[in-house]
């Protein structure tokens, strides 16, 4: 190998091998906190080994990937970065929790221009914290360090989550009925969707983000992550019956709901059910933004959206309420007129 008169090294072009290293050190114990029934082998190995739980008779694995979109850029410019690895796990979590799956492991994608082994470790403190809440374990991922891809201090993330749901057990739609209810699991906030419309109400309104908000920082308000809903709606699943689950994400109510709700039905939603959370009054004020747009943006406070059939409301509400849920009944399904769209907002 012809040697080079620079001496240029690995470090001179940007990538620091020993920082990386120190990452995977950083990362490890967070790792291992996640550990649950089958997992195979430790961090660090080219793949991760998982075995599928006992106990299911014909598992099928259900699978999901997703990031936290411009959410990450306020993140970014307000240096809080120890919640965004919750967003990261909850989106995918949350995603494949609609089909009935238990999460089994997640993976995740961090890419920065040069590797701050601090935030970065941070980041995936968020993440552990994610996996927990999830009972998914951290079986491995990628950190990439591109010199001249990002910008100095910036990084994107992606995650990967994996599950399993019995056969039998798959949700998806099917047995939603004419006079079925829907039953809301509150949001914690935006969650991770809507920020660049966030992002250009603070704009236009020229708002300081440290501003106090509800006992905090408007800042923190908006990054509050993403609520993981698998531990209260997995042990629903044990108890009730489920005909269908949205996880209100992009496109709001109307854009999510529609996506379980089968041919011939329509979602009736019922605004005057709940109140809109502060901070979407907080969104919807400064940046003069009407009902529908906001309807159609966000969440609006209702995270995850249950149809159940209407003998089974009390007792969902009560499973979920017990668990310390804040939930409520918010509509109902009907038959669709002709060329009427699957989901009203009245």
């Amino acid at each position: 190998m012809a040697e080079s008169k620079s001496g240029l090294t690995y470090r001179d072009a940007g990538v620091d091998i020993n920082a990386g290293e120190s990452l995977v050190d950083a990362i490890k114990p967070i790792a291992k906190a996640t550990r649950r029934s089958g997992c195979m082998d430790e961090l660090g190995g080219f793949g991760a080994l998982f075995q599928i739980p006992a106990g299911y008779k014909e598992p099928i694995l259900v699978s999901g990937t997703d990031g936290v979109g411009t959410k990450l850029r306020l993140a970014i410019d307000s240096g809080i970065h120890d919640t965004i690895g919750i967003d990261l796990v909850a989106m995918c979590a949350n995603d494949i929790l609609v089909q009935g799956a238990e999460p089994l492991f997640f993976l995740d994608y961090f890419a920065t221009g040069k590797l701050d082994v601090h935030t970065a470790a941070g980041i995936v403190s968020g993440i552990g914290e994610g996996c927990k809440l999830a009972g998914a374990a951290l079986i491995g991922g990628e950190t990439a360090e591109m010199p001249g891809m990002y910008a100095d201090g910036d990084y994107d993330l992606a995650g990967f989550c994996v599950g399993v749901v019995e056969k039998s057990n798959i949700i998806d739609g099917t047995e939603v009925s004419e006079g079925d209810v829907l039953v809301a699991l509150s949001s914690s906030g935006p969650h991770s969707n809507g920020y660049s419309l966030i992002r250009k109400v603070i704009e236009v309104s020229n708002t300081d983000l440290q501003q106090p908000f509800g006992g905090t920082t408007l800042a923190r308000a908006l990054l509050e992550p993403t609520r993981i809903y698998v531990k209260p709606v997995l042990n629903l699943l044990k108890a009730e019956p489920i005909h269908a689950l949205a996880h209100i994400t992009g496109g709001g109510l109307s854009g999510n709901i529609s996506r379980v709700i089968p041919d011939g039905l329509c979602a009736i939603v019922e605004r005057a059910s709940w109140e809109l959370p502060d901070i979407f009054k907080w969104i919807q004020k400064n940046g003069n933004i009407n009902d529908d747009e906001m309807l159609n943006t966000f969440n609006c406070g209702m995270g995850m959206v249950l149809v159940v059939a209407a003998k089974d409301a009390p007792a969902v509400v009560k499973n979920l309420e017990d668990q310390g849920e804040k939930v409520w009944l918010a509509g109902r399904i009907d038959k669709a007129k002709a060329g009427s769209e699957r989901v009203r907002i009245i």
